[in-house]
């Protein structure tokens, strides 16, 4: 098995300074990139497990606090095990943090991750996957569409409001995506509809994106996170298969 090592690094960006967790083959060296967006709450030790097993795979990982303006992570402190239907001051407190990140700031910060992913000597250079997790899916989907000339794969998984009927909807920018997608949609999500999928699907197939769109059965909104109540070890291993997938044949061939 590959040995991973994990640091924290800092991002410099317009509005300060982003800190973050970077996982990599424990190596000299370089690897293709990985910008690994998290749920809403936070880089913690459950995200940077996440990171460091797809570090193991080859990767080069950088997993931002995105809410940095807030704070370093953890921005807002979480119990060892998050169970937010009993401790409803969690989504009190972090809910006004999401909104805060707009689409134009949450952008104009993913071309500093990608700048510094890029300058890193631990990357090979070139495109790089995305990954996102809850509000991280429209993140990497934002991300795609916004520099399609940087992103080779983006997943996102259980991600919400994909397809929303807003004006900045993330779907809106399925004509700039150049990138190959796959979405691992969870079948009991409030945040993600039935219709938002199916606009989502139609959106990526008409502007003739590649992408594969799957709707996990049983699986509920944060089945990823081993740290929560709504994880799903089933829905986990699938979710790994299919980013592993999408990684190996978009980064890796020819490598």
């Amino acid at each position: 098995m590959t040995t991973v090592s994990g640091t924290s690094v800092e991002i410099p960006t317009a509005d300060g300074v982003a800190d973050a967790y970077l996982a990599r083959p424990d190596d000299s060296g370089s690897h293709p990139a990985v910008l690994f967006y998290m749920d809403a709450f936070g880089v913690r030790a459950h995200l940077k497990e996440m990171a460091d097993r797809l570090a193991a795979a080859g990767y080069t990982v950088l997993v931002p606090n995105v809410f940095y303006r807030h704070g370093r992570a953890p921005v807002v402190e979480l119990p060892e095990f998050i169970d937010p239907a009993q401790r409803p001051e969690i989504f009190e407190r972090i809910g006004p943090i999401m909104q805060s990140l707009t689409p134009e700031l949450a952008m104009r910060d993913a071309e500093a991750y990608l700048d510094w992913l890029d300058a890193s000597p631990r990357t090979t250079g070139g495109k790089v996957g995305v990954t996102g997790y809850c509000m991280g899916a429209a993140l990497a989907l934002r991300t795609a569409g916004t520099y399609p000339d940087r992103v080779a794969a983006a997943a996102g998984f259980h991600g919400g409001n994909l397809a929303s009927d807003a004006a900045d909807s993330p779907h809106l920018l399925a004509d700039r995506i150049t990138a190959e997608l796959y979405f691992g949609h969870a079948d009991q999500d409030h945040a993600l509809p039935p219709e938002q999928i199916e606009r989502l699907d139609n959106a990526l197939t008409t502007a003739g994106v590649r992408y594969r769109s799957e709707v996990y059965t049983g699986a509920q909104h944060g089945f990823t996170q081993a740290d929560t109540a709504s994880y799903d070890s089933d829905a986990t291993e699938r979710h790994w298969k299919a980013l592993r997938d999408l990684l190996d044949r978009t980064l890796q061939a020819g490598s």
